[in-house]
């Protein structure tokens, strides 16, 4: 990591550890859940040979960035300041915005909120499809009764969710961090009820590493959510119904340049093509261009297919200067 600097700055009131690499035009690495700056090790590099100045924080909540304890301090504008902020530190009029899972959520809403700021915008594995009829959590809870859901067991009270994943932050990275293909153990719970037990259980362990995490990438992460817990990134969880009060009375339209990418494979997009995708999104974004989806690639698709992720990102860029 050599050519990679690190440095701390002070954005929208707290202390934000930043990756930096290369010169040129500005471009803003924002990470999803649970990961962190070096999600986007291999474009750091891949974008400053390029051409470009590269920036990936550790978002709030994560790694060496403050990491509030009110869940309400992360909801999705005050997200989106950290990043504004972020460039005003920086003395940058405007940057290009690449985002995963999370990221993508927080990029594309700080491309509603701030277009000024922004040059384009590229959401990675979450689409944008504006904002829904009702609160999301009201729709999750009548979707699935009483069968566990993640994103709602986030949202329990105590802390529950956080709690489980502190006490054993290599098996649940483990867990999550795998591709399609990636051969695992039988889960050790099956009942699908919520009751029957929390989250680490439901998904058989992996049998190997996956070829794109090495033993030392996993360390790495299990160490900095060791050190800095999982209460942060589940609180992102915690905003979805104060996110959509927010923003369901504001023009849902993305109007900068914009482009998505994900693994074909992705359970995030449910099997959708670029024609369902295009239908989804070309309502609420007016200039839409690349949607590229990369053949058998899962959810990490940054990791797994780094030159198709990094490809697909450069021709976006290009286009923008």
């Amino acid at each position: 990591m050599a050519d990679i600097t690190f440095s701390v700055i002070e954005t929208n009131g707290i202390q934000m550890r930043v990756a930096e690499a290369g010169a040129g035009p500005l471009v803003l690495l924002v990470h999803g859940w649970p990961e962190s700056w070096y999600s986007w090790r291999h474009q750091i590099r891949g974008l400053a040979d390029s051409g470009y100045r590269v920036i990936a924080p550790d978002m709030r909540g994560y790694g060496d960035t403050s990491s509030p304890a009110a869940a309400a301090d992360y909801r999705i504008d005050i997200l989106v300041a950290d990043l504004v902020g972020l460039l005003d530190a920086l003395g940058e009029e405007k940057a290009a915005l690449i985002g995963h899972d999370w990221g993508s959520m927080v990029v594309w809403n700080a491309a509603l909120l701030c277009p000024e700021r922004f040059t384009g915008v590229m959401g990675m594995s979450v689409p944008y499809g504006g904002v829904g009829a009702e609160a999301p959590t009201a729709g999750w809870q009548k979707a699935m009764g009483d069968q566990f859901f993640y994103i709602l067991y986030h949202n329990e009270e105590g802390g529950v969710a956080e709690s489980e994943y502190d006490s054993d932050p290599r098996s649940f990275l483990s867990m999550l961090y795998a591709s399609p293909n990636t051969p695992r153990h039988p889960p050790t719970i099956t009942d699908p009820a919520r009751l029957a037990g929390g989250w680490i259980g439901r998904i058989g362990q992996p049998i190997e590493r996956p070829g794109w995490l090495s033993q030392a990438d996993l360390d790495y992460y299990v160490d900095e959510f060791t050190r800095a817990g999982f209460r942060g990134g589940v609180n992102y969880y915690r905003n979805f119904d104060a996110n959509w009060a927010l923003m369901r009375d504001k023009d849902p339209v993305v109007k900068i340049p914009s482009a998505f990418l994900s693994g074909a494979a992705d359970q995030v997009i449910q099997g959708a093509n670029e024609q369902a995708l295009r239908a989804m999104m070309d309502p609420v974004m007016s200039d839409l261009r690349e949607i590229t989806l990369l053949p058998e690639m899962g959810h990490w698709v940054q990791q797994e297919d780094p030159e198709g992720t990094n490809k697909a990102i450069l021709s976006f860029l290009e286009e923008l200067v």
